[in-house]
């Protein structure tokens, strides 16, 4: 059968655009603040604190650590949570109250402490924080996965978040240009304040997603056998297209984050010589054409994934992030600082397509778990998704920190050694590329076909109507 066959969506398998606003408002909460920490830790511990590159790393590094085990427990909760609200909701309502209050306290380090006792109350709210993003991220992530079970509608769902998360993009890079702004006495004063702003903001979204949202496996939820946590955790190993699945995605993942604060680095040094003021204005319109670039490329995505599938469409955008990241050579460039809008543009849109239809192939997954045991079990997929790659990444601080002390930079100087800088650079441009390029060549070998995907839906839908 032709698979243009089915590209039109079944009324029944609609959601309402109320649900999909309020899913996509808060998938802004996890994407804003875990991303606000991993880009603003080191400006904020390193060039504002003027603490050790490599202390901030091993800091960097402890919280994703920590979530590796948190993870996996709060997803196998989730799975096996009966209550009168569901087992998605009651968590994202208590995690965004968590990850709101923490968020403050986290850019609210004292001043006149010593410099590990200023690490020592880091580490603490970090682990505090992503504990709360724990507790929400990975119930509120399931209910996008079990909202509907049509392959294009999973996409357009995503695509609801990835709208919000670039709506959300549109102000994130400008935190630290707001930090930077006269009326502080520096940028750390500022991070704080911009600190208390993000996270009543931060609360607010996961709320509406709390009370807006419906659980689409909810009555079959409350009829399923609870599982015992090692062998939900060990049955997501056991189905391939989720190993091929996060394994792509976890590998460019940990090759963009081994180098992840280099660009603002080439930023502050190499192109404007050390003036964080000037750096931080091309830094906020950077990030703004990155998040304009998403809300724009949302419609081509899904317009392509209906045509030629969810993993040709990642392909082909791994390849121009690879091209993208190789045009630094020539786009960092002090004379003209703003050429490195076009890689912006170019990662922008491969990081949408890449994270937005990973998540829609998730579901994919869960059903295929469920033709396999009979068990819908989002929250330990979503949960061990989330176990691998925060595994993966979590030496990335460290090693960014190691990698850059190796370069001879020097935060308490207001310009680099040349070499440094050249180092630096090096290092941004040649792993993204080359990791790209390898994920290719992988995700061309998976078994996460759309032939697949229909043919497990067709099975589960023989199943139901042998079971009414």
């Amino acid at each position: 059968m032709r698979l243009e066959k089915h590209h039109i969506t079944a009324p029944r398998d609609r959601v309402r655009v109320s649900q999909k606003l309020g899913f996509g408002v808060g998938a802004m909460v996890a994407v804003i603040a875990v991303n606000a920490v991993a880009g603003l830790s080191q400006l904020y511990l390193n060039v504002g604190l003027k603490l050790s590159p490599v202390l901030v790393g091993i800091v960097m590094m402890l919280p994703r650590l920590w979530d590796a085990f948190t993870d996996p427990a709060v997803g196998h909760l989730s799975d096996n949570t009966r209550s009168r609200w569901g087992r998605r909701i009651p968590y994202v309502f208590a995690g965004a109250i968590i990850t709101g209050l923490t968020y403050m306290l986290l850019f609210s380090v004292p001043r006149g402490w010593g410099d590990m006792a200023m690490l020592v109350y880091f580490t603490v709210m970090s682990l505090l924080f992503f504990t709360g993003i724990t507790i929400y991220s990975i119930p509120q992530g399931a209910l996008g996965l079990e909202m509907t079970p049509d392959y294009h509608e999973r996409t357009r769902i995503f695509s609801y978040s990835a709208f919000f998360a670039g709506v959300g993009g549109l102000a994130l890079p400008w935190f630290y240009w707001l930090a930077n702004r006269p009326v502080f006495a520096d940028e750390v004063e500022g991070l704080r304040w911009v600190g208390v702003g993000v996270g009543i903001a931060l609360m607010l979204c996961g709320l509406t997603c709390a009370l807006v949202c419906k659980e689409g496996k909810r009555d079959q939820a409350m009829h399923q056998t609870k599982t015992k946590f090692w062998q939900s955790f060990s049955a997501t190993l056991k189905n391939p297209s989720f190993v091929w699945l996060i394994s792509i995605i976890i590998l460019v993942a940990v090759g963009f984050n081994l180098v992840g604060g280099f660009g603002s680095y080439v930023t502050i040094y190499y192109l404007y010589g050390g003036d964080t003021a000037a750096a931080s204005t091309l830094m906020g319109v950077f990030g703004t054409v990155w998040a304009v670039t998403t809300l724009a490329g949302i419609y081509p995505m899904n317009w392509i994934s209906a045509r030629i599938g969810k993993r040709k469409t990642v392909m082909l955008f791994l390849m121009i992030m690879g091209v993208g990241n190789l045009s630094k050579v020539v786009c960092y460039n002090p004379t003209y600082p703003y050429l490195v809008l076009i890689p912006a543009v170019m990662l922008s849109g491969g990081m949408l397509v890449l994270f937005t239809l990973g998540a829609s192939m998730m579901a994919d997954v869960c059903d295929e778990e469920e033709v396999r045991t009979g068990i819908r079990r989002e929250g330990i997929y979503q949960a061990s998704y989330g176990w691998w790659m925060k595994l993966g990444t979590a030496l990335g601080p460290l090693v960014c920190g190691i990698i850059l002390e190796a370069t001879g930079f020097d935060a308490n100087l207001d310009t680099q050694p040349e070499r440094s800088l050249y180092l630096i650079r090096a290092w941004d441009i040649l792993l993204p590329s080359f990791i790209c390029f390898v994920a290719v060549y992988l995700l061309k070998k998976s078994p996460l076909t759309e032939e697949r995907a229909y043919e497990v839906k067709q099975i589960l839908a023989k199943r139901r109507r042998e079971d009414a």
